[in-house]
C-alpha cells in the first residue's frame, strides 16, 4: 500500500469519526468551540503518530499474550508527554480540555490503529497511518466545534460573530446539540457519498 494511500485512508474513506464512529466520547464532549477541537485533535495525532511508531519499532518484540497492555503502557506514556507539554506551554487549552487527555489512553482510535494496523506494519506505514488518522480526526472535530460554536455561542474562536443582532441557539452547545450536528453533518457526507456512487455506477453502466 502506498505512502498516500494510507494518508488517504484516514482523512476520508475511513475517516475514524464520520466513517468509522470511533472515538464519540471526546468529539461529543470537546466540540463546544473550534479552540477545544483543534488541540483535541492536534493532541491525540500526535499520540497517534508516537504510539504507532513505537508499537511498529516493537511489535516482533511484544508477546502476544500480554500486547493489548503492551499498547496500552507505550500509549499511556505517550499521553503523558502531551500532558506535561500542554500544562507546561498551553495551560488555559489544558485546562479546559481537562480529563479528556488522560482518557486519550483509552481512545479507541489509538487502540484500533495499533492493533490493526501498527502492530503489522512498518515504522514508516505506521507513522503515516498515524498521521492520516489524526489529521482525519482533527479535521472532524474542528468542522464540528466550528458549526457548533458559530450556531450556539455565536463566536468562531472566541471571535463574536453575531453581536446582538441574532440570538445563539444555547442547546448546541449542549450534549443534544452535539449528537445533532454530528448526526446532520454525517448524513450531508452519506448523501454526497451516495450520489458519487450512483453517478459512477450510472457511467459504468
Amino acid at each position: 500500500m502506498k505512502g498516500i494511500e494510507v494518508l488517504k485512508r484516514g482523512l476520508i474513506t475511513e475517516n475514524p469519526t464520520f466513517v468509522q464512529l470511533l472515538g464519540m466520547c471526546p468529539t461529543l464532549a470537546v466540540t463546544t468551540s473550534l479552540k477545544n477541537g483543534l488541540g483535541m485533535g492536534l493532541s491525540a495525532t500526535a499520540v497517534l503518530i508516537a504510539s504507532n511508531v513505537i508499537i511498529s519499532l516493537l511489535r516482533k518484540l511484544i508477546p502476544d499474550k500480554i500486547r493489548i497492555a503492551a499498547y496500552i503502557v507505550i500509549i499511556a506514556t505517550a499521553v503523558t508527554l502531551i500532558q506535561m507539554i500542554l500544562n507546561a506551554y498551553l495551560p488555559d487549552l489544558a485546562s479546559s480540555l481537562g480529563i479528556f487527555i488522560p482518557l486519550i489512553v483509552v481512545n479507541c482510535i489509538i487502540l484500533a490503529r495499533a492493533e490493526a494496523f501498527a502492530s503489522k506494519n512498518t515504522v514508516g506505514k505506521s507513522a503515516l497511518d498515524g498521521l492520516g488518522m489524526g489529521l482525519g480526526f482533527t479535521g472532524a472535530l474542528c468542522i464540528i466545534s466550528a458549526v457548533r460554536e458559530i450556531l450556539g455561542s455565536g463566536t468562531i474562536w472566541n471571535i463574536q460573530l453575531y453581536g446582538d443582532v441574532i440570538q445563539p441557539a444555547s442547546i448546541i452547545t449542549l450534549a443534544p446539540g452535539g449528537f445533532i450536528v454530528l448526526g446532520i453533518i454525517i448524513g450531508v457526507i452519506n448523501a454526497i457519498k451516495g450520489r458519487h456512487e450512483s453517478k459512477a455506477a450510472g457511467e459504468r453502466g
